[in-house]
């Protein structure tokens, strides 16, 4: 089997999925939805932003003139804390089931600069927002009714965000989601079979190889993983076994400054525009339990595939049966790490 040339399936071991790999059509001709390119630059204070500092929020609010970083509760919540805990199970079938979901849901603005991204911040702002997540996570998973602490950023119209103000979203629920749950249970299955980290073994396995790797320093590694669904995802691991934020020593805060600011800065050459994302910190659950086996990563979803326009879309197949891919990881990989020492 040539990986290169041959339609094959990889195993996500991280959440022991299987994604398809078709390289031999990443030649196809395209006659798909093409989005309309977006080039308007942005102001540094825009007075119709209900982000920007001293204006008033969707919900009436008015934000606070505030200088760097800044934490409010999201107006138009998914969660409400005050939800009391219930189950329905009708006629105690297992088939018409629901339950409570209490939680929390808060926005960071990264900075009053209305025209900034992680890409085009200064290392020294980027690692204020590193540290406002630190606090974040550390109070939320502090709360007795708080089992997972979700901090993502949608980066981009296309990605559904709907302010482009540099920000991104915290939600804090009661249960454990369904993709850190499955990771968490592949992860603790590895470690009970080999007694070791499983993406402790993956990353070393990976800087071994280093056709996959983008960008690495002293504290995280960046990588299209073996297993990508999206045309140039990126997975980000800390170097040193820890579960979450809570763990990180001085200077590591300082190293993952440093790779979000690469990692986003590299995307937005890979079509010269801003690159739109979903991107979001996989930490140990806060349940109060040890959870040894979780190691502290990163997931960036990119959608772009083909140019600045064209995205990948999960439809057919991919919905009903397998994700799929036709540019290999490899060759993604090799792309953003020309593009990363540039």
């Amino acid at each position: 089997m040539k990986l290169t040339e041959d339609p094959h399936r990889r195993l996500n071991a991280l959440t022991n999925e299987w994604v398809l790999v078709s390289p031999h059509r990443a030649t196809r001709p395209w006659q798909g939805e093409v989005a309309p390119l977006q080039t308007a630059s942005e102001p540094a204070y825009d007075p119709n932003c209900y982000l920007c500092p001293g204006n008033t929020r969707a919900g009436g609010i008015q934000n606070p003139a505030y200088s760097t970083t800044f934490v409010f509760e999201n107006d138009f919540a998914a969660l409400k804390p005050q939800t009391s805990a219930a189950r329905l199970d009708v006629d105690s079938m297992g088939l018409l089931v629901a339950e409570a979901e209490p939680g929390i849901c808060r926005v960071i603005c990264f900075s009053p600069r209305h025209d900034l991204t992680l890409a085009t911040m200064p290392l020294d702002e980027i690692e204020l927002v590193v540290h406002t997540w630190v606090g974040q996570f550390r109070e939320l998973g502090g709360l007795a009714d708080i089992n997972h602490v979700q901090i993502f950023e949608n980066r981009g119209a296309m990605m559904g965000a709907s302010n482009p103000h540099p920000h991104c979203q915290i939600w804090a629920t009661s249960s454990i989601p369904e993709a850190p749950s499955k990771e968490l249970a592949t992860q603790r299955i590895y470690g009970k079979s080999h007694h070791r980290c499983l993406l402790c073994d993956y990353a070393a396995l990976e800087a071994r190889q280093q056709v996959r790797v983008v960008c690495q320093n002293d504290g995280f590694v960046a990588l299209v993983p073996f297993w990508a669904v999206w045309p140039f995802e990126i997975l980000v691991c800390s170097r040193r076994h820890l579960g979450s934020m809570n763990e990180f020593a001085t200077d590591e805060a300082r190293s993952l400054s440093q790779i979000l600011q690469r990692v986003t800065s590299t995307y937005d050459k890979v079509f010269g525009v801003p690159f739109p994302y979903s991107m979001g910190f996989h930490q140990s659950p806060t349940d109060g339990a040890d959870h040894p086996e979780w190691h502290f990563h990163a997931h960036f979803y990119p959608p772009l595939l083909r140019s600045a326009t064209i995205r990948k879309f999960m439809v057919g197949f991919e919905m009903l049966g397998t994700p799929q891919r036709d540019i290999t990881p490899e060759s993604a990989a090799q792309r953003l790490r020309e593009l990363a020492g540039a």
